[in-house]
């Protein structure tokens, strides 16, 4: 799993979660959240979608003052196989060598690397070098 630094800097380059769905990992954007991670699940956390924008609402949680709370206030942890579809065809490979993980993936046409602890961490500093690229 990414870590909150991770998430909040995909967020700042505009990637969006539009759509929460189940399996989905996310923290408070509140900063007294911070260590506090959630999963989307019919049983505990669904995602509500009205006019006005979409609510997770926390279904039968007696330990949190929380009965819902809006997609805006919240900061997805995208999964690893989130972070790999988001990098589409832009991805080549991911290699483990001595412990670390390298994600490569074609940016402006030319291949580059992005080597981390875990193969998330790597995805991620991948995707925010294709958003950025993306950007100019």
């Amino acid at each position: 799993m990414i870590d909150r630094q991770h998430a909040q800097e995909l967020r700042e380059a505009g990637l969006l979660w539009r759509h929460p769905a189940a399996g989905d990992r996310f923290t408070m954007v509140a900063e007294e959240f911070a260590g506090e991670v959630f999963t989307v699940s019919e049983m505990t956390v669904e995602s509500h979608e009205f006019t006005g924008g979409t609510i997770l609402g926390f279904n039968g949680t007696t330990e949190w003052a929380l009965d819902s709370v809006a997609l805006d206030d919240a900061l997805w942890m995208p999964r690893d196989d989130q972070l790999r579809g988001l990098l589409g065809r832009a991805f080549q490979s991911l290699v483990l060598k001595e412990g670390l993980f390298t994600a490569t993936v074609l940016l402006s046409g030319a291949p580059r690397g992005f080597t981390a602890p875990d193969a998330s961490t790597a995805y991620a500093e991948a995707l925010l070098a294709l958003i950025r690229d993306a950007r100019g």
